[in-house]
């Protein structure tokens, strides 16, 4: 009988703020402040969408958080999702540009999301998009070092990575890989093999979200395999845009030494929590490779260290059982 993968403990470390709002949420903080909300943008096998359609459902949600209570309200509810199906560390990637003109400044948005975070499973990474100015981006990069103590983990770049130029945000890398912090860029997605490559030797990326691409070139699996880089891979975000590689990608990192960690990216718009990515891996994956995977999440996140060990025990509980 297969194992129950709720019990499976697991770190989800790309998970954006918005998105990871539920849909009831989302609902009522839009009626609150009298904003209609888009229609959720029909997902069925072999039905593909651009990137606009579901960017534009994502900003009609964000414009719903407005406030510290809003912010307070979507974390809490978030990491308790992300609990029921056995996460036990949470990482929630932001960028703050969205949220400042409702809070007054960058700081106060962070200081609100490290607020809401504070006594919880969780860490932030901050991040900037593919299409912001280079020097904006180093300023949120600025923010990410400033407020490390507090519980910022890490710097990111979102957003469709055709936007921006890998060389234009290495500044910005230079000081959150100064400072000891992750850097997470979204590569990979719908660039090829070279930008994982680029992400990785330029911005000296320590995980990559998404980068399913660098299975286009065995020489970028090698790099990512050499340098231990995770990608974080999000099963139910691929097939809406028609990128998806075969399902036995997974597998495929696994067998080239890649590590790999599942996470859920916007459940708000793609309807799936953790335990169904991981569901949807178990088509391809045995239940060791599923406990491997479990384990780089947890390996790879930025959980304090006596949780880490409490996961990683009870990984292998789960396995052995």
């Amino acid at each position: 009988m297969p194992r129950d993968l709720r019990a499976l403990p697991k770190a989800n470390l790309h998970l954006h703020l918005t998105g990871s709002m539920r849909p009831s949420t989302a609902a009522e903080l839009a009626a609150y402040y009298g904003l209609p909300l888009l229609p959720a943008v029909p997902i069925a096998p072999g039905v593909v969408h651009g990137w606009d359609a579901f960017q534009a459902r994502y900003d009609t949600a964000r414009e719903a958080v407005r406030s510290a209570e809003d912010i307070a309200r979507v974390v809490r509810e978030a990491v308790e999702q992300d609990a029921a199906d056995g996460v036990g560390w949470t990482e929630l990637q932001v960028d703050p540009t969205s949220y400042a003109r409702w809070f007054g400044s960058l700081e106060a948005v962070v200081e609100a999301l490290l607020d809401a975070a504070r006594g919880r499973p969780a860490g932030v990474v901050l991040a900037a998009s593919w299409g912001a100015d280079p020097q904006h981006a180093e300023r949120i990069a600025g923010l990410a070092v400033r407020y490390a103590p507090d519980g910022v983990v890490g710097f990111g770049l979102s957003n469709d990575e055709r936007r921006g130029r890998v060389s234009d945000f290495v500044p910005a890398f230079r000081l959150v890989a100064d400072a000891g912090l992750a850097r997470v860029p979204h590569a990979g997605f719908y660039e090829g093999a070279w930008h994982v490559r680029e992400c990785v030797e330029l911005l000296s990326a320590t995980r990559i979200g998404h980068g399913l691409t660098a299975l286009q070139d065995p020489t970028v699996v090698a790099l990512l395999a050499e340098r231990q880089i995770v990608l974080e891979v999000c099963p139910t975000s691929y097939p809406p845009f028609g990128v998806t590689p075969a399902l036995d990608a997974v597998p495929a990192l696994l067998a080239d030494g890649v590590p790999v960690a599942l996470a859920t990216d916007d459940p708000l718009l793609f309807g799936v929590g953790m335990v169904g990515q991981y569901e949807i891996a178990r088509q391809a994956c045995a239940e060791p490779e599923l406990a491997t995977i479990a384990a780089t999440s947890v390996a790879a996140s930025h959980a304090p260290a006596a949780l880490k060990r409490e996961m990683l025990d009870g990984i292998q509980a789960w396995l052995g059982g």
